[in-house]
């Protein structure tokens, strides 16, 4: 039973994650990115719960997988791109007076 429901929270949340998520890249406006926020936070942690409870159930396969060298090469490549990129962000500093303002809007956003 929890294969089945991990697999549904899986799939609704990445419909929710992936659909939201590239309205904000297409979207390119601040006000629609806090707009969406709570739609992508919410399914965001729906999101990790479903992957804790899929792994979980499968982590004997994804040792299998691991174990060709093709995907392991691969996952490597995208740990350290994420890294990277994480790092990236996290020294892209938003001027604080503005970071307040988008602060408090999304504030506002979310308590309707």
């Amino acid at each position: 039973m929890l294969r089945k429901i991990a697999a549904i929270g899986l799939f609704v949340s990445f419909l929710a994650m992936s659909t939201s998520g590239m309205m904000m890249f297409v979207i390119e406006k601040p006000s629609f990115t806090i707009q969406m926020h709570p739609v992508h936070k919410l399914f965001g942690v729906i999101m990790i719960l479903s992957v804790v409870a899929h792994l979980s159930v499968n982590y004997k396969g994804l040792l299998n997988h691991m174990k060709n060298r093709a995907a392991a090469w691969v996952g490597g490549v995208l740990v350290v791109l994420m890294v990277a990129l994480y790092g990236v962000a996290i020294n892209n500093q938003v001027p604080e007076d503005l970071a307040r303002q988008m602060d408090d809007a999304a504030a506002k956003a979310e308590s309707r």
